[in-house]
């Protein structure tokens, strides 16, 4: 009987799928030219191409958007990813938690959840893409706009507790949608916050089904389908059992969420990094020409100015790509933190760029450098990482296997509930609302699994870039009082007002 039972399940699923490949097309057809004649028009506009400079490579304006918020917040913060970095530690480790303030969940699950929705597959192939188009130089500017993007970070998040919502059950909500909203309303600009609250949270549930969704799981079948044949074909059934087990975790809302990334993550993190470091450490003499070559790469490429600008910005492209900073997105994790103080949070989440950029993307690029494969031609991407790493270990590419199905399942539990926040935020908190979303969310890792869906993909990943356009729009009017929050916590640290626990 439960032989009938999963046979005939296999086959709902098998026609299911095979009709939404059919339907994926006239999806894909639908949504191509959305693409292709607005969408990458406005986000990939080139302004410096519109001023009449040619720098020899393309300079989009989300990117030029992104970065010039980090320095802008990096100077109005008085360099707080410099200033705060010590203290941050001390956050994570618990030296200040107040058992008795509100929240849901621990600075380092709120930092665990957040980098589990950034470490992924542009650690891994955005890197290899960066340093293939902008050679090693491209490695010094992911570094910069790493730390750059530290104060960005800070900033959302500071205000994602500020402005968070908690109900008479202790759930929180927060994140762009309320600091917008309610933020903006402070400056009589209520109509002007709603709109770009509303906005942000379209677009914020359009990239967790896309590209915090069905691109992962799409990615994470294709990784394992290449490396073990015997999957080829079975995407369906990859795709249920991805989403039980997500199904698994998502239903138990954000704790349930934090307390597998806080396993994951560091799990993931030092599998990854510690094989990267494994390498370094092999060939620890070349590390000091890597470097150089690094430098050199950066500030003098054979291409004079024009190559410098090139290199740079591939470099911040890569790295705004990677981390997220200025998109808002992981906000809405640390609005969920224990803490009182929502500077204390924006301070735990400045680590994010760093972990994610400064450490995990420049061992990357380390080890493609050191290894030569950032001179290979005609490899690209993920594969590239592979080889580089596959060429000191055989065993690798196995692993890396791994890396990428935790990746993908991280970002899928943390884009679920960034998506979930933002459905609420329309349409109500009910049940109803809530189990309505999530079972679109699972149903979508089964669609993502089985089918092409390019048109869809990219039109979902441009609405996480675009996430960055209302946001950094708030970001820059509410500065101006989380800096007048930044003063005065930093005076009640110092003068012993705000007590270390530990």
């Amino acid at each position: 009987m439960t032989k009938k039972i999963s046979l005939l399940t296999l086959m709902l699923i098998s026609a299911f799928t095979s009709k939404a490949a059919t339907l994926s097309e006239k999806i894909d057809s639908f949504f191509k030219p959305i693409v292709d004649n607005y969408l990458v028009p406005v986000i990939f506009w080139d302004p410096i191409k519109a001023l009449g400079f040619d720098v020899g490579t393309s300079v989009p304006v989300v990117v030029v958007w992104l970065v010039f918020g980090a320095i802008y917040f990096t100077f109005k913060m008085n360099f707080i990813n410099i200033r705060g970095f010590k203290h941050a530690i001390s956050l994570v480790k618990g030296d200040y938690d107040d058992p008795n303030d509100k929240g849901e969940v621990s600075h380092f699950q709120a930092l665990t959840t957040a980098l589990s929705a950034t470490v992924g597959l542009g650690n891994i192939a955005g890197v290899a893409i960066a340093i293939s188009i902008g050679g090693p130089g491209a490695t010094f500017w992911m570094i910069v706009a790493g730390l750059l993007g530290m104060s960005a970070k800070f900033v959302e998040c500071t205000l994602g507790i500020k402005y968070r919502q908690i109900d008479e059950n202790g759930e929180v909500s927060g994140g762009p949608m309320y600091y917008l909203r309610d933020g903006l309303a402070k400056y009589n600009m209520a109509g002007f916050g709603k709109v770009l609250a509303v906005l942000f949270a379209i677009l914020c549930i359009g990239g967790s089904f896309g590209g915090g969704n069905m691109f992962q799981a799409n990615q994470a079948y294709a990784q394992l389908a290449g490396q073990f044949p015997f999957l080829a074909g079975n995407g369906p059934v990859f795709g249920l059992i991805l989403s039980i087990l997500v199904g698994a975790v998502i239903i138990g809302g954000i704790k349930s969420i934090a307390n597998v990334t806080e396993k994951i993550v560091p799990f993931m993190a030092a599998l990854y990094v510690g094989t990267a470091l494994i390498i370094i450490l092999m060939n620890i003499t070349q590390v000091g020409n890597v470097f150089a070559l690094i430098f050199k790469g950066a500030f003098a490429p054979a291409a004079g100015l024009g190559g410098v600008i090139g290199v740079l910005v591939q470099g911040f492209r890569r790295a705004a790509f990677s981390n997220e900073a200025g998109v808002g997105s992981a906000s809405i994790a640390h609005a969920a933190a224990k803490t009182n103080e929502p500077v204390s949070e924006g301070i735990v989440a400045l680590l994010e760029p760093f972990i994610d950029t400064v450490v995990i993307c420049t061992m990357t690029a380390l080890v493609l450098i050191i290894t030569g494969f950032h001179n290979v031609q005609g490899v690209e991407g993920a594969q590239m990482t592979s080889q580089a790493f596959g060429s000191v270990f055989s065993w690798f590419p196995y692993l890396l296997v791994i890396a990428i199905f935790l990746f993908a399942f991280s970002t899928m539990i943390s884009w679920s509930y960034y998506g979930l926040k933002s459905w609420t935020f329309l349409f109500g908190k009910t049940k109803f609302s809530e189990y309505s979303y999530k079972i679109l969310f699972l149903l979508f890792i089964i669609i993502g699994s089985s089918v092409k869906l390019g048109a869809v993909l990219d039109f979902s990943d441009m609405m996480i870039l675009a996430m960055a356009f209302p946001n950094i729009i708030g970001l820059l009017i509410l500065s101006k009082e989380v800096r007048i929050d930044l003063d005065d916590y930093h005076s009640r640290i110092k003068s012993g007002v705000i007590k270390r626990f530990k």
